[in-house]
Parts: structure tokens; C-alpha cells; sequence
């Protein structure tokens, strides 16, 4: 299954943005929706000022510890806190990510069990947040053939938000492609749009599409021609209009690597150019970019950030 980057590390009261005095002016303002997965110590709300502070006008969050099952309940005036800056700033969509250790496809009946609750506090917290989007890696299928391992992670999904009005409250759970590691589901385009077609009307659904996900399971997005074909490939299986949501992650390894270890904005294997198409592509206006990118330096959030911000055409 695709792991988190392992080298995003807590921030620390050094790098903490919130430490340092405001802006004195707003954050530039692109044509796109650009942001950064944003700590949300100290409180869930804490993190809208950050991304503000950053420069983002979107973010995505955890909504709770990405390694733990514990349960983490959100107060409503966090929850009021967290809207009341969204809308102060502009910072929308609001993304969550699901835990880490979720795993909608696992063929261990107590795990599996764990998996779905776990992924049901998820959608709850989202849904008191009022976010607009759930990111969810489809699981590992070990124990079962692929197949067996997509309609299994599409029936858990199902289960999960039984009786919850998604739609009621604009939440739509995207599906996200993954790296490519053993037994991991999701690594090509037509695996994301067979989830998404299992569970069309009964859940809204959509895609994430991972950038360094996509260049280590084998599709070229560096080269021109490459992106065009990588996105007429998007196009054909999931749709481009279903994609709400790129993470914008340059690679540490090589295309068709299967190594998911995420790179700084234009210092990896993908490069600047790659993501300058994405964020300027007219066809994908409608989606948001978020950077999932890891912090070696204190800034390297605000500058990863920039970066992406620094492509946009005027």
C-alpha cells in the first residue's frame, strides 16, 4: 500500500509559522487553487492560519493521528473555528486525508473490521468540518487477486457511510492512485476508475491523482508528449472533470520505480516543467493542487508552495 512521505516531519516551534508575525500584506492570489498538507497542532482550526500564512488559498489536513486507531473527537468550536477562517481567507477546498493505516481491502476479518470503523470516524470528522473532500488509498489485496481486492475496498466504502448524506453535505470521498508496491491497489488509472464506477450512485466518488505516484508506476508525465498521452489516458478512464484533486509531489525515484518517496517542487526525477503544464492545463481548472512535500528545512513549506504559485500563468 502507498505510504505516507516519510520525510514530512511534525513542525517544530522553530519552523511553526504561527510563531512569527503575520504577513503584512495577503498572500499573492493565483488563478489556481494551491496548497500544502498543513499541521493542525495545537488545534484543527490552527491549521487554516497556517495554510493562510503560507500562502495557500486551499489545504488538506489529518483529522486526526495518521498512525493510530484511536478515535480523536472534534469539538464544535473547532469545528466553528475551522469554518469561520476558511471563509475569512478564502481557503477552499478543504481536504482531508485518511489514516494511514486503513485498509479497506485487507482479508484479516478483525482488520478489516478496525479498517471500516476507523475510516467511518473519518468521514464523520470530515463531515463536521465540513470539508469538501476524503482522500482514501484503496488498500493492499494481499490474500486475494486484484480484482477480488477493488470490489471488496468499493463494498467497504459502502458500508463505512451507510446512513451518512454525503451529498447532503457537498463531502466527496476521492480515491487516490498509488505508487505501485506489492499487492497495493490503485497504481494504475483504469484500478481508481473501477472503484469509482462500483460505487457510482451510491457514494459520491471521484479521483486524486498523486503526481510522483503517477512517475514511479510507469507513466511518463516529464516529457510533452508524454504528459498529453498520460492525460488522454486520465481522460479515457476516469475522466479529467473527475479528477478534483492533484498532489503535486516531484519524486525521488526514477519513472517505473515504484518508490514512493516524495521530492521538493522541481528538485526531483519530474522537475518543474511537468507540473507548470498541470497548473496552466485549461482542462483541469477545476481541480485543486496540494503539495504533499517533505520539510528537511525550516521555509521548505512556504517555498514548496512558491514554487507551484511561480507557475501559474498571470
Amino acid at each position: 500500500m502507498s505510504r505516507a512521505p516519510m520525510s514530512r516531519v511534525p513542525i517544530s516551534k522553530e519552523q511553526d509559522i504561527l510563531k512569527m508575525p503575520p504577513p503584512k500584506r495577503p498572500p499573492r492570489v493565483t488563478s489556481r487553487r494551491i496548497g500544502i498538507h498543513t499541521s493542525s497542532a495545537g488545534g484543527m482550526q490552527n491549521a487554516a492560519e497556517r495554510a493562510w500564512r503560507l500562502g495557500c488559498n486551499t489545504l488538506q489536513i489529518f483529522s486526526s493521528s495518521p498512525r493510530q486507531w484511536a478515535p480523536y473527537e472534534l469539538s464544535l468550536p473547532q469545528c466553528a473555528e475551522m469554518s469561520r477562517l476558511r471563509k475569512k481567507y478564502d481557503l477552499k477546498p478543504l481536504v482531508i486525508h485518511t489514516n494511514y493505516l486503513v485498509n479497506l481491502a485487507s482479508t484479516t476479518p478483525l482488520f478489516l473490521k478496525k479498517s471500516i470503523e476507523a475510516f467511518r470516524g473519518e468521514v464523520e470528522r470530515a463531515l463536521n468540518l465540513c470539508a469538501e473532500y476524503l482522500v482514501l488509498h484503496p488498500g493492499s489485496f494481499r490474500g486475494l487477486d486484484r480484482e477480488a481486492g477493488l470490489m471488496q475496498t468499493a463494498a467497504a466504502i459502502a458500508a463505512a457511510t451507510q446512513g451518512l448524506d454525503l451529498a447532503k453535505q457537498n463531502l466527496t470521498i476521492l480515491i487516490e492512485n498509488t505508487a505501485g508496491a506489492e499487492f497495493s491497489l490503485g497504481s494504475s488509472f483504469e484500478q481508481v476508475a473501477e472503484v469509482l464506477d462500483r460505487l457510482n450512485g451510491l457514494v459520491p466518488v471521484a479521483a486524486c491523482i498523486d503526481t510522483c505516484h503517477t512517475h514511479v508506476a510507469g507513466y511518463d508525465i516529464v516529457s510533452e508528449i508524454g504528459m498529453q498521452e498520460t492525460l488522454k489516458d486520465l481522460d479515457a478512464t476516469i475522466g479529467l472533470k473527475n479528477v478534483r484533486l492533484f498532489h503535486c509531489n516531484d519524486a525521488k525515484g526514477a519513472r517505473g520505480s515504484r518508490l514512493d518517496r516524495h521530492q521538493h517542487i522541481g528538485r526531483g526525477t519530474i522537475g518543474l516543467e511537468p507540473f507548470r503544464r498541470l497548473l496552466n492545463d485549461p482542462r483541469l481548472a477545476h481541480a485543486a493542487f496540494i503539495a504533499e512535500t517533505p520539510i528537511d528545512e525550516p521555509g521548505d513549506d512556504k517555498r514548496n508552495v512558491e514554487a507551484l504559485k511561480n507557475l501559474v500563468k498571470r
